[in-house]
């Protein structure tokens, strides 16, 4: 029955759906994992990168995360030319913005004009959903730090931690059984090399398939943005390495002690029978 209403992203099938859309969504489930944690001292950005061949010069550009502007960041799950087409639409817009105005874009007016773009994409004939779904990091005057996520129908809302990619749901489990409220920078880091272990197909993280980028405040009170140098990651990787070995073992003495309680509680129920 699919098949007959998912050549053109204008046709609803009998069940209401737009199958385009589910496909652009399915594309990005396999994409490399991207996540956002907001902290107290303000955010993380965190993604997998798919291309590692040696040959490769990574020093040019990013793969994953991309700055829009001094206080806009964002990271994309999904394709790759889709997703360069919106950040330099990002830009731009951001640009016109401060031309404008002479002051810097608020957050959610631009991820609400590029969401607006996205959805269009998916109401005229003739064009496909963007296949990429992008996790925005932010600061502005008015609300402080913000942390949004977009999918390919235009949708978005705001997050304190989100994931999108591959392994999303796993990584959304984790979030929200770890995650605090009150977290500082440090420990956000630390929870999202959790959360990738947990996520990537990798037994083992390495500093060159991870990237990762903070958003705080400066000393003048003003958005700084940075992308985490290699050695900084492979330090990240280690304190992470550490802490879950450290938890496995905690687990391994609980379910210890678990086992000799019931066998303790077996013991007296079967003396207490025999006598």
């Amino acid at each position: 029955m699919a098949h007959r209403y998912d050549t053109r992203t204008t046709i609803f099938s009998p069940e209401g759906r737009l199958y385009q859309v589910e496909y652009a969504m399915e594309a990005i489930s396999h994409a490399g994992t991207c996540l956002g944690i907001l902290s107290s001292e303000g955010i993380v950005l965190a993604a997998e990168k798919i291309s590692t061949a040696k040959l490769l010069d990574m020093s040019a550009s990013a793969e994953k995360i991309f700055k829009i502007d001094d206080h806009v960041a964002c990271s994309v799950a999904g394709i790759t030319a889709d997703a360069n087409v919106l950040v330099n639409y990002l830009r731009l817009t951001a640009q016109r913005h401060y031309l404008t105005y002479q002051e810097a874009i608020p957050l959610e007016r631009l991820i609400t004009l590029v969401c607006d773009l996205k959805q269009a994409y998916t109401q005229y004939g003739g064009m496909r959903p963007f296949g990429a779904s992008l996790i925005f990091m932010g600061w502005d005057r008015h609300y402080g730090f913000q942390l949004y996520r977009s999918d390919p129908s235009g949708n978005f809302g705001g997050w304190k931690a989100t994931c999108t990619g591959s392994n999303s749901q796993s990584a959304e489990s984790i979030l929200k059984s770890d995650y605090k409220d009150a977290c500082t920078m440090q420990e956000a880091l630390l929870l999202a090399v959790k959360v990738l272990h947990k996520t990537m197909d990798s037994t083992k993280l390495t500093a060159d398939r991870l990237e990762f980028a903070t958003m705080t405040l400066d000393e003048n009170k003003e958005p700084l943005f940075s992308i985490l140098a290699p050695e900084r990651v492979s330090e990240l990787l280690v304190e992470g390495e550490s802490i879950r070995q450290q938890e496995e073992e905690k687990e391994r003495i609980e379910r210890e002690q678990k086992a000799r309680e019931r066998k303790k509680e077996k013991a007296q129920a079967s003396a207490t029978s025999s006598a």
